[in-house]
């Protein structure tokens, strides 16, 4: 089967935090083709047992880009609770789901940058301990990348599309 989606990986080594957002960003694209040309059905569909969607997929790592590079980077106040669930209102339009991804995305990035190096200490400690950009940046690509493994094999079963 041909890899429709197959793009390739960063060759960006220009410094740590270059890299680091570069394949960061790599991961998040990766989630984002998966929902490319699929109705609203379909970017709903559930396929597996846990009930997941790529829909729910982009919901769930929206949440983790605020509160990972928001909160515990910028230091932004807490929302009332941290949902990090995958289960998408019905009246929700996909698009808002979307579109909200990549708001968070920018914001991220922008929030990253500004902390300025990989090893800035977060503003808000995890688990009690100060850890840096360094660290949130690689937890967040680890789980975007898993994630949109999730979302590769979620797509194959819907319409045959691979690649990353």
């Amino acid at each position: 089967m041909a890899e429709t989606q197959r793009r390739p990986v960063p060759r960006n080594d220009d410094g740590e935090l270059d890299t680091a957002l570069a394949f960061l960003t790599f991961a998040r694209e990766a989630v984002l083709r998966k929902t490319e040309g699929l109705d609203d059905e379909q970017i709903r569909r559930a396929l597996v047992g846990t009930g997941t969607t790529l829909l729910g997929l982009v919901q769930h790592l929206t949440v983790g880009e605020r509160y990972w590079f928001g909160f515990h980077v910028a230091g932004i106040e807490a929302a009332d609770s941290w949902d990090f669930g995958m289960d998408v209102p019905p009246d929700r339009p996909a698009a808002a789901v979307l579109d909200d991804y990549r708001t968070a995305i920018h914001e991220s990035d922008r929030m990253i940058r500004e902390a300025g190096s990989p090893d800035t200490k977060v503003l808000r400690p995890v688990d009690g301990r100060w850890l840096s950009v360094r660290w949130v940046l690689a937890h967040m690509t680890t789980e975007t990348a898993r994630h949109a493994g999730h979302a590769d094999i979620l797509r194959e079963q819907i319409d045959g599309t691979t690649g990353r």
